[in-house]
């Protein structure tokens, strides 16, 4: 069954490189695009995530033995921004015919996205991205989630059961119990949790102020997102009631990595067990060979009830209304296919946005966050939607908070000022 529709609420969590994808058309057509392209044309991919391209390659070559129609993949990364190169192609009208954006990015393609409401895709997944003005623009090719990342059996073996995290008094007590059997669980500390701002500014400043904005509200509810791109204001109870849990998190981490570790030794320090959480998303954990120990998610609770994760598209494919749109349409019914999302998922790693797909990610977080999804419990990405670059004047708020300077009463009052002082330039 198709999931309750999401609208533009649901951005990424993590920074990116603006990609692009170009998909083979379809017999379809486009109501609103002046060109409506042919299924059997060419149709362009450019794709910002060297990381895949072999895997994208491979989708380009089975679908042409599918289809017959052709995909080209243009691959660009390294020392190359993607997202200048995108707008070097539109200056000199070489742009593809599909490419990629964040959910915070659509107002800046007004009038040049197609609408895909209609497509067959659309009744099997609630990921997709809509907009008031342009309908149905984005194609979810995977799903990622923020949480807090658990080891499962350092859990076990502290006699911890994770399903019972919802409340700060659930999170205080485990995290003195694991605290206090670091030599017995074979742990470094409780946390692997970083606020350096200058190299882990994006993961303080988005991903963990991303459960102020969201933990514990419905995936479209978008109160405190709203509140913030009001002038900057905030809720200044609930950023208290996450300043407390964020000290707690600051009290109980690495102290090693605190205050200037990087994320790779974060990330090594989890894999390696040190950790008992991370706070991190599925991106940090990819392969089952990255670690030797079940993993799962469990949520910021910094206010009883919290019992969701953040869930959703990073980003999304959108057609260029001037491109072949028809073709693009037809990449993305056959891309929601079996075929395609075994490529995704079980060669490229992808998480799968779409209700059907019979492949399980190879993710070591997949279960746990399909769990959370399946029911319902998680929430939106809105993280993306706040003012462009807040993240780098609240990473410091965090750093300073860390590094003792500030106390919760006076990180709320800080955060509310560099917030305000933010909007109001």
């Amino acid at each position: 069954m198709k999931k309750k529709l999401l609208s533009i609420i649901l951005a990424g969590t993590m920074a990116i490189a603006l990609t692009a994808c170009g998909g083979a058309q379809a017999a379809g057509t486009d109501a609103g695009a002046s060109n409506s392209g042919d299924a059997s044309a060419e149709v362009r991919l450019l794709n910002g995530k060297p990381e895949i391209d072999a895997q994208l390659q491979e989708l380009a070559k089975t679908y042409k033995e599918e289809t017959g129609n052709t995909l080209t993949v243009e691959t660009i990364g390294g020392d190359t921004n993607a997202a200048d190169e995108l707008k070097k192609m539109y200056q000199a009208d070489n742009m593809p015919d599909i490419f990629v954006i964040e959910a915070n990015q659509a107002a800046t393609w007004d009038g040049m996205l197609a609408d895909l409401a209609g497509e067959e895709w659309t009744n099997k997944t609630g990921f997709e991205l809509t907009d008031k003005s342009m309908g149905t623009i984005g194609f979810p090719y995977t799903v990622e989630a923020t949480a807090l990342g658990y080891n499962a059996d350092v859990l076990k073996k502290a006699g911890i059961d994770p399903a019972t995290l919802t409340s700060p008094a659930a999170y205080k007590e485990v995290f003195e119990t694991l605290d206090s059997k670091k030599d017995e669980l074979g742990i470094t500390a409780v946390l692997g949790w970083c606020a350096e701002p200058a190299n882990l500014g994006w993961s303080s400043g988005t991903h963990v102020f991303a459960q102020y904005l969201d933990a514990g509200l419905k995936a479209d509810d978008t109160t405190y997102l709203d509140l913030l791109n009001d002038g900057g204001k905030i809720d200044e109870k609930r950023m208290h009631d996450f300043a407390e849990f964020v000290g707690m998190m600051n009290q109980y981490s690495d102290p090693a990595l605190l205050v200037d570790g990087t994320y790779d030794q974060q990330v090594a320090g989890f894999k390696e067990g040190k950790y008992a959480f991370i706070t991190q998303g599925n991106w940090c954990v990819t392969s089952p060979d990255d670690v030797n120990f079940e993993c799962g998610f469990a949520p910021y609770a910094f206010e009883d009830g919290i019992n969701t994760i953040i869930a959703g598209p990073p980003s999304y494919w959108v057609a260029y209304s001037k491109g072949n749109v028809a073709g693009a349409k037809a990449f993305f019914n056959w891309c929601a296919g079996s075929v395609a999302q075994d490529i995704l998922v079980n060669e490229a790693g992808l998480v799968s946005p779409f209700d059907d797909c019979k492949f399980e990610a190879v993710n070591p977080f997949y279960k746990s966050m399909k769990s959370y999804i399946d029911s319902g419990n998680y929430s939106g990405w809105h993280t993306m939607l706040k003012k462009d670059g807040l993240q780098n004047v609240t990473c410091q708020v965090f750093a300073d908070y860390a590094q003792g300077k500030l106390d919760a009463d006076s990180f709320t009052s800080t955060m509310a000022q560099v917030i305000q002082s933010y909007y109001a330039n």
